[in-house]
């Protein structure tokens, strides 16, 4: 847990932390319900319908890739990414898609690392109210 934590504030994060993390929050319940419970977020996702099928592809598209892809993403070329799609049975597109998630998290957290708080879409940039 506490290297998980280290690598996150580094901005290092892999799928395997990914994975992890998912898995804790399916544990607490219903994603829709788990979010309604930070601060902040309630009201701002009011009306967004959290699509729990959505969330198991995402979790198919990690658990298809190899434990070397999940510790070093930027590993995953164009081939590897047309394997995965195969092997968890989604698009090139939505692998891309969580490519791109990944890395727009890891960015996230590097910043949040150094102490600064990243603006969320649909969020007034912090300290800005």
């Amino acid at each position: 847990q506490e290297e998980m934590e280290r690598r996150m504030r580094a901005g290092e994060f892999t799928f395997d932390d990914f994975l992890s993390s998912y898995r804790m929050l399916r544990k607490m319940g219903p994603l829709q319900g788990v979010l309604k419970l930070v601060p902040g977020l309630g009201k701002q996702l009011q009306g967004l319908d959290v699509d729990e099928s959505q969330l198991a592809r995402v979790e198919a598209i990690v658990l298809s890739m190899t434990p070397h892809e999940r510790a070093v993403p930027h590993a995953i070329n164009t081939q590897r990414r047309r394997r995965i799609a195969a092997g968890s049975g989604t698009t090139l597109d939505e692998v891309n898609r969580l490519m791109a998630a990944r890395k727009q998290m890891a960015k996230m957290m590097k910043q949040m690392g150094k102490g600064k708080m990243p603006s969320l879409p649909g969020m007034p940039p912090a300290g800005r109210r």
